[in-house]
């Protein structure tokens, strides 16, 4: 996902969560995006490498 949209899709779940009042949602759900982005980043990376061998 480019970095972009990432961060419009965050802002988007904060104005919903900030209306419904969950705050505690919001924090969870940023933290498992954070973490899923961080891991597809290091496995582009990874592939990118692994075809540069190849």
């Amino acid at each position: 996902m480019n970095r972009k949209y990432f961060w419009i899709w965050i802002s988007i779940i904060a104005v919903l969560s900030f209306f419904t009042g969950e705050m505690v949602t919001f924090m969870m759900l940023l933290l498992i995006l954070l973490t899923l982005n961080e891991i597809s980043t290091v496995l582009k990376d990874f592939y990118d490498d692994w075809k540069k061998r190849n």
